[in-house]
């Protein structure tokens, strides 16, 4: 009953297969057993015409008998060996009239059990057309005609034939008919399950060969179906079109990007290097005229560093940003690095190590940017007086750093997105801080392009940790 559940669970009834399934067994089931009722209502007139056609015969035979034996006869006697001579051991005749009592009847009527002649009677109290009525297990054709005898009615002529031994073969048919039917239903529906399910194979093969494709891949991702039907190499024929197109516009974007950085961080560093040039003359400035200047500074340096972090992106995404890749020590780069934070902050910042020293094999520069991205990050988001602790280790041939803050924390659902560009966990707070939502992508980005990885785990209100993983 589990697995019966589990299986429901995973049909997706709003799926084209299953809709094609349940479309196409649909009009199957409706064809078939359209065709099974109408076999079997066939069939059945079919028997009811065969007797009817001898009971007919009968009646027609019946008149003219009664006139032979009626000029030998009394009617009454002649009527009823005319009957008699008809009847036979499955057939059975009355004879009522118009004030439904039964003037004649065949010798074999009072054979039959009196609750069935009883039931014979009253359904023939009303004028009936041939009909089959099963009456305590057997099976009657029953037929009411009006009887006259040279142009005088004598009353209604009822035939009862007994049909039992062809109606329950009739019925045993019926019954193998339908079940061949719901057999073949069966056998029809699993066969269309699979037919339709190898037909829309090509297109689940478009959907994982698409699922796969990133924004690097866009320029040499195509699509190839050799054996699909036309209209589904039509689609992938498409697609190749328009991944085509978007790696055309991709590249444009990162072409533009990178330009746009390159061309815009020189004159700002610049003008950077003039206002600080200036504010060493604070002698020279009023007050108001020295807090303008230090915050046109700040902000040309932001924006600088906001230059530099795209520059850097572009170059990524375009393979233009190489490493020199040598065995340094883990230990000497986090204590440079924890020195040259701790000149633009009054944060403490601990250093804790449990193996020294620590070989990995990375770019020197690049991990220190990463480092100082982590650090920076830390103390944006922690409140001010907290420390920021980096601790060290090495696992097997792997050198671990974690920086740890005693921070806001970050919220589950954010965590997993907390890497990807421009992503911001709170809009107001990255603005007033001067985050961009580029550092921790950088940091993943240069991390991998090294052999490492990072990690993070945070619980709100406690704080976070940033874990990156290098080959030693």
């Amino acid at each position: 009953m589990n697995q019966l559940s589990n299986i429901l669970r995973k049909i997706d009834l709003f799926s084209l297969r299953a809709r094609l399934t349940i479309g196409v067994a649909a009009v199957s089931i409706l064809g078939l057993g359209s065709l099974a009722i109408w076999t079997n209502w066939t069939m059945q007139q079919f028997l009811i015409d065969s007797h009817k056609h001898n009971l007919e015969e009968i009646s027609t035979r019946l008149p003219r008998d009664v006139e032979v034996y009626s000029e030998i006869l009394p009617p009454e006697a002649a009527l009823k060996n005319a009957i008699n001579n008809l009847s036979n051991t499955k057939m059975v005749l009355w004879v009522k009239n118009p004030n439904q009592k039964i003037i004649a009847s065949s010798n074999n009527l009072h054979r039959l059990p009196n609750s069935t002649i009883n039931q014979l009677i009253s359904l023939t109290e009303m004028p009936i057309k041939p009909q089959i009525y099963e009456i305590n297990q057997h099976y009657f054709v029953l037929c009411g005609l009006s009887l006259q005898v040279q142009g005088n009615l004598l009353g209604q002529l009822v035939l009862v034939q007994d049909v039992t031994r062809d109606q329950t073969m009739f019925l045993a048919m019926v019954w193998r008919l339908r079940t061949a039917s719901i057999l073949v239903i069966i056998v029809m529906v699993v066969a269309i399950t699979f037919y339709i399910q190898r037909s829309l194979r090509p297109l689940r093969q478009i959907s994982q060969m698409t699922e796969v494709i990133s924004a690097e891949d866009l320029g040499q991702a195509r699509l190839y179906l050799d054996n699909a039907p036309s209209e589904v190499r039509e689609l992938a024929q498409t697609l190749n079109t328009m991944l085509s197109r978007l790696s055309q516009s991709w590249e444009k974007e990162r072409q533009f990007f990178s330009n746009v950085s390159h061309e815009l961080r020189t004159p700002l560093t610049i003008i950077h290097g003039y206002l600080q040039s200036i504010l060493r003359r604070q002698h020279l400035l009023t007050e108001v005229q020295r807090e303008a200047l230090e915050t046109a500074a700040s902000e040309a340096e932001r924006t600088v560093r906001l230059l530099q972090d795209l520059l850097d992106v572009a170059r990524a995404d375009s393979g233009y940003l190489y490493f020199n890749i040598q065995s340094c020590s883990l230990n000497d780069l986090v204590a440079e690095v924890v020195e040259m934070a701790g000149q633009d902050s009054d944060r403490t910042i601990t250093i804790e190590s449990s193996t020294y020293p620590i070989q990995v094999k990375a770019d020197y520069i690049r991990l220190k940017q990463v480092l100082l991205n982590l650090i920076d990050n830390a103390i944006k988001y922690s409140e001010p007086g907290t420390s920021i602790s980096l601790k060290l280790s090495q696992q097997g041939e792997e050198g671990i750093i974690q920086v740890f803050d005693k921070g806001y924390g970050i919220p589950l659902q954010h965590q997993s997105r907390i890497f990807e560009r421009f992503y911001r966990v709170d809009e107001a707070r990255n603005r007033s801080t001067g985050g961009s939502g580029l550092g921790l992508s950088i940091v993943k980005t240069l991390v991998e392009a090294m052999g490492g990885s990072v990690t993070v785990r945070s619980k709100l209100g406690e704080g976070s940790v940033f874990t990156v993983i290098l080959p030693a």
